[in-house]
């Protein structure tokens, strides 16, 4: 890689301006990997989910980011094992400072977004740089989210907020289920034969 001294800031958190940075290194591909996704067929989910592959810094095994989306450095997005993402969700690794006279510079920041394992997050939902979500968490559909998720809670609004922990009870309730719809399905099917 060439020497790119505002791609190398914005990798170390620091201030960088995005008209300096190479080409190469720009938040252009993220953008057309994301574009071609948004315009694959619904039902390609196999296809969706391989270019889902190459567009995330990371991408863990039983994924899915529901179409459309939208990143800017989609590589610096790394996402956990079983997520689920609903659509119109947007990943922005870029900030801009406070400072209106240092925004006007053209400056800004960039830290990456991190959503580790069994998170779900509902559509038209926005990740902000330097976010992590932790394990477990579900982030309520349209919340904006500026901080950290908790493991194992839910969270919701614009800014998002914890709305409760997500307690032993609710995955009782939910195994209980599983368990109902199985026993269902497998007795439905021994009726079709």
């Amino acid at each position: 890689m060439k020497e790119d001294f505002d791609y190398q800031a914005m990798l170390a958190g620091q201030l960088y301006q995005a008209a300096g940075i190479l080409p190469e290194n720009g938040s252009a591909e993220g953008k057309k990997r994301a574009q071609e996704i948004n315009h694959l067929p619904v039902d390609d989910r196999e296809g969706i989910i391989a270019k889902e592959k190459v567009l995330f810094g990371k991408f863990g095994q039983h994924c899915f980011v529901q179409p459309p989306l939208f990143v800017d450095y989609g590589r610096h997005v790394e996402i956990g094992d079983h997520v689920m993402v609903g659509p119109r969700v947007s990943f922005y690794t870029a900030g801009h400072p406070i400072d209106s006279v240092i925004r006007s510079q053209d400056l800004e920041f960039g830290l990456p977004i991190t959503v580790e394992d069994y998170v779900w997050i509902g559509g038209n939902s926005t990740i902000l740089p330097g976010v992590t979500i932790g394990k477990h968490a579900i982030v309520a559909a349209g919340s904006v989210v500026t901080k950290d998720v908790p493991p194992n809670t839910i969270v919701g609004g614009n800014p998002a907020r914890v709305i409760r922990e997500i307690q032993p009870a609710d995955k009782e309730h939910w195994e209980t289920a599983a368990q109902l719809y199985h026993q269902k399905r497998a007795d439905w099917q021994k009726q079709q034969k």
